[in-house]
């Protein structure tokens, strides 16, 4: 038997547009349940399947609680697997996101905590855009080319999140 789909671990069914909340509640409730701690007293063969499972839970909570994982995820489940290589084949997204990288390191240099916080709200914005642009196409053979651009962009952005994170973190030092 196959390792089941991160979706069916957590009794969802496989779409972008999940119920985080839900989600989390799941994850929660099966992760107290299936613990390795419960089974401590287990024979050596069921605590190591307590560890595979929690170690499958996590994996799969982690993919599915992320917007460029989980966009990966369902593109995977469909049969089209996304280098890690691959560029964005995109001059207007590259300079767009030159700039964007450009005008973060002035606000990185300047320490200009108000400017993070306009960039954030900007950068969240075109998260939610991009998203909204996958959740309307993956489904859809068609579009699949498109959907792996969005995937490559969401990850680009994500990426560039993260550092605005960071960023945040050194300010507030």
């Amino acid at each position: 038997m196959g390792t089941p789909c991160h979706f069916a671990l957590f009794d969802l069914q496989p779409d972008f547009r999940i119920d985080q909340q839900l989600l989390s509640a799941r994850y929660r409730e099966l992760a107290r349940v299936t613990h390795p701690d419960r089974f401590a007293d287990a024979s050596a063969q069921d605590q190591r399947l307590a560890l595979e499972h929690s170690a499958r839970l996590n994996e799969a909570y982690q993919v599915l609680r992320s917007a460029p994982l989980r966009a990966r995820y369902l593109l995977a489940l469909r049969g089209h697997e996304l280098s890690l290589e691959t560029t964005v084949q995109d001059p207007q997204f590259l300079l767009q996101q030159m700039s964007l990288r450009e005008e973060l390191e002035d606000l990185q240099c300047n320490a200009d905590s108000a400017g993070v916080e306009v960039f954030k709200r900007r950068l969240k914005a075109a998260q939610q855009d991009l998203e909204e642009a996958f959740a309307a196409s993956w489904n859809d053979p068609a579009l699949a080319e498109e959907s792996e651009r969005q995937v490559r962009r969401m990850q680009f952005l994500d990426k560039l999140s993260q550092e605005v994170r960071r960023l945040e973190e050194r300010l507030d030092d």
